[in-house]
């Protein structure tokens, strides 16, 4: 079965770092594209990056240029979201998603990023 865990959420100050992970089973890691999505409260879910071996990175959103990165490890199908300079507004659920012709298809469970002002 195809399974996406996320983890490494937590509670920051604004101006801190937190870096998720999302481990990946179920699929070979390197023939798909992994990506970064986030939903705040009373909000659509937004794309914020997406890795792949092919294609390499690409942001989705240009609010995180500068702050977030996204890097995988392939030896442990894991992909990770490296996130600083957080802001009040970054505080939302994350998923990280299977993309299959660029589209999302299998979801992890997501996990809460919640940064304090």
């Amino acid at each position: 079965d195809v399974q996406l865990q996320a983890s490494g959420g937590g509670l920051v100050q604004a101006g801190g770092s937190l870096r998720l992970s999302c481990e990946a089973s179920g699929f070979i890691f390197d023939d798909y594209s992994i990506a970064w999505y986030r939903q705040a409260p009373g909000k659509e879910r937004e794309g914020i990056l997406c890795i792949s071996s092919r294609e390499g990175i690409t942001y989705y959103s240009d609010s995180v240029k500068g702050r977030f990165a996204i890097s995988s490890d392939n030896a442990k199908n894991t992909v990770y979201l490296q996130m600083s300079s957080l802001k009040a507004e970054d505080t939302a659920l994350y998923y990280c998603t299977r993309l299959t012709y660029g589209l999302p298809d299998y979801w992890g469970q997501g996990t809460q990023v919640t940064v304090s002002s």
